[in-house]
């Protein structure tokens, strides 16, 4: 299936997320998409639901083939493309997305020149990924140039989606995502809802998330996914669809704020693919000699600079490279010991502290107090700092029954005393240091 109606160099990539499911995230997808669509754009949407599909299903129409068909070579990319109404197509894709990477360049390259040419007929590509924080959602995420994350008013769906931009920072996603508030009750609740979130992003992840605006619960929008019908398929006057047209009007504003991907969802993929694949380690057929191991001095000295030279390539995808640098620490955590402590401690000695500017620094304290708040028993932040308790440490105070006596006859002896008695010359008197006599 083709179009020509539509030629557009390089599409505006958008990634529908959220960090759980039952946010209403595949009704905002096909809504928008066909919002765009009815305002003379070409729009593909990519369904990025790794075992359903979920946007046919909720189109009323039942795909027969998915992007797994083209992998397996049952028909082609244009065989698989699904028209819904306005001329919106539709790419089920199942596991499709999965399997593509993990197949390679050689097994995927068909698919991903195919990808990448279908993407060049379009004004927008929207994918509707899975939830959950599998990497392949990551990954989906990371080639789109906009991320739309839909939340709710449950705490659960705000915590989830915390956690989403959380996993995705920590994969070295630098984008600001933007935040849809779905099935809100009003404008006020929205908004609270919106703030709450983004003190919590700005304060524990430095993250400070693009308020999209929000999407009214009604009955209309409800029985919608009922009767298999959107929304944006209903007359423009009506207050359900007018919503997604403001969406989109909200969406084209952001996306001409935000820098341009260099490239689409296949050139990206592509790159993801082709680095995972160097990265595998390659088996030594069995009809050549295996070769004598290195001793393990040398092996380690060849590990650290093919490790060196893996994080310094410039074309290592962010995500890869923290991919790779939390897999060490992951290593590195399995046996926690006194060796362990002196590693770790080593490490971050030889770190380059100086290269950071002074809201980096902060950050980075920050985390470091809340991790030496979690490790260090007995702790409790002070001030914002950590003040720590060493149990059995001469530097925590305690008493000194040898040096002072019974407690009960302490008791005793300080009832006895004057009320203006020093409690520092009284302590020093029952230990023998000075008599116990009251100051003037």
């Amino acid at each position: 299936m083709t179009d020509s109606r539509h030629i557009s160099t390089q599409p505006k990539v958008i990634a529908v997320t959220g960090g759980k499911g039952g946010v209403g995230k595949t009704s905002v997808a096909i809504n928008l998409a066909l919002a765009l669509t009815r305002e003379g754009h070409g729009v593909l949407l990519l369904d990025g639901d790794l075992d359903l599909a979920n946007v046919a299903i909720m189109l009323g129409q039942y795909p027969k083939h998915t992007l797994e068909h083209v992998l397996r070579r049952e028909c082609t990319l244009d065989e698989i493309i699904m028209e819904a109404p306005l001329g919106l197509h539709v790419i089920p894709g199942a596991s499709g997305v999965q399997r593509c990477m993990d197949l390679g360049v050689a097994g995927s390259l068909d698919l991903l020149k195919s990808l990448a040419a279908l993407e060049r007929r379009y004004d927008y590509v929207l994918i509707d990924t899975a939830a959950g924080l599998q990497p392949v959602v990551l990954h989906m995420i990371a080639s789109a140039a906009m991320a739309c994350v839909v939340v709710t008013p449950d705490p659960a769906s705000l915590t989830d989606a915390f956690s989403l931009i959380k996993v995705l920072q920590r994969q070295g996603y630098r984008r600001t995502p933007s935040v849809l508030v779905n099935m809100a009750h009003g404008a006020s609740q929205a908004q609270s809802i919106f703030q709450r979130f983004a003190a919590a992003s700005q304060s524990h992840l430095n993250v400070q998330p693009h308020y999209l605006g929000a999407i009214w619960r009604d009955e209309t929008l409800r029985q919608s996914v009922i009767t298999q019908r959107p929304v944006a398929l209903l007359a423009q006057s009506d207050p359900s669809c007018r919503q997604f047209h403001s969406l989109a009007d909200r969406v084209k504003i952001r996306l001409e704020q935000l820098p341009p991907r260099k490239s689409g969802i296949a050139a990206y993929w592509y790159k993801t693919v082709r680095r995972s694949e160097q990265d595998r380690p390659t088996a030594t057929p069995a009809s050549e000699p295996t070769p004598p191991k290195a001793d393990l001095g040398t092996r380690v000295r060849q590990v650290v600079v093919e490790f060196d030279d893996l994080v310094s390539d410039p074309s290592l995808p962010p995500m890869l490279r923290n991919e790779a640098l939390a897999a060490c620490f992951a290593l590195l955590g399995r046996t926690m010991d006194d060796d362990t402590i002196e590693i770790i401690q080593t490490g971050l000695a030889a770190l380059d502290w100086e290269a950071l500017s002074v809201p980096q620094r902060a950050h980075l304290a920050t985390h470091l107090r809340d991790l030496a708040s979690q490790v260090a028993p007995g702790s409790s932040k002070l001030g914002g700092g950590v003040q720590s308790v060493t149990r059995g440490s001469d530097r925590e105070p305690r008493y000194d029954q040898v040096i002072f006596g019974d407690q009960e006859c302490l008791l005793k002896a300080l009832r006895e005393q004057p009320s203006n008695i020093s409690l520092d010359h009284f302590l020093r008197g029952l230990a023998g240091k000075t008599d116990n006599r009251s100051e003037d």
